[in-house]
């Protein structure tokens, strides 16, 4: 008789070659440091600017397909490796027979007086924040168009100055609460910035939540062996 396979993380990866420092949701050791098992599928030709700027509705297949493939090996839990995804929760969520959290935003709807940090404002529609079930009137605030972060990530560079793109993210939160005093949490929307949430959370004084923090705490409430 076959052993059953212990359940895992499933990550449907866009197709990128950024670097990726742990506590990004595509560094396996994100997750190996919460004892958690992951397992990653790319979808090709998946870029940043097809699923972040063009919103491009012909990847919902290959997304759907491979969350699909993750189910069938196994996946206890499936995430994406992009927050915009949020705009396809509920046809992600009805696709497969586990438990979908397409984006950071999903938590949103739980927290007090939430405000988010997103990699790109312009790109962060109704569409999107509906998915996610974000309450309405959530204040946002972006990364500054074309900085360290926004520019190599949305060019899929090789190169990144971690030192610098951790200020691009504490940058855009210190505005965030700046304009928006009243907000008391912090949700970063994009999976590449859970690296600077400790850097965050000193600037601004506030809780800070991401995809990192949302997926353990998912699953250690799924699988509660693992708490």
């Amino acid at each position: 008789m076959s052993r059953a396979v212990p359940p895992f993380l499933g990550v449907v990866m866009l197709d990128t070659r950024f670097p990726r420092p742990p506590g990004d949701i595509g560094h396996p050791e994100t997750f190996a440091r919460a004892g958690m098992a992951v397992r990653y599928l790319r979808v090709s030709d998946a870029s940043p600017t097809r699923v972040v700027i063009e919103a491009d509705a012909a990847l919902h297949t290959p997304f759907v397909q491979a969350m699909q493939a993750l189910a069938a090996e196994g996946a206890g839990l499936i995430s994406t490796s992009c927050g915009f995804l949020a705009a396809q929760q509920p046809l992600f969520a009805s696709a497969v027979p586990v438990p979908v959290i397409s984006s950071s935003l999903l938590q949103c709807a739980q927290l007090a007086r939430p405000g988010i940090v997103t990699f790109d404002a312009a790109s962060l529609t109704p569409a999107v924040l509906q998915g996610a079930s974000v309450p309405i009137g959530t204040p946002i605030e972006g990364l500054t168009p074309g900085c360290e972060l926004h520019r190599r990530i949305l060019r899929n560079e090789a190169q990144l100055d971690l030192a610098a793109a951790e200020q691009d993210v504490v940058q855009a939160a210190m505005r965030l609460v700046r304009r928006h005093p009243d907000v008391q949490n912090i949700v970063l929307e994009c999976t590449n910035m859970p690296p600077y949430r400790a850097a965050v959370e000193k600037a601004t004084g506030r809780p800070v939540h991401d995809i990192e923090t949302l997926l353990i705490r998912s699953w250690r409430t799924r699988f509660t062996h693992q708490a």
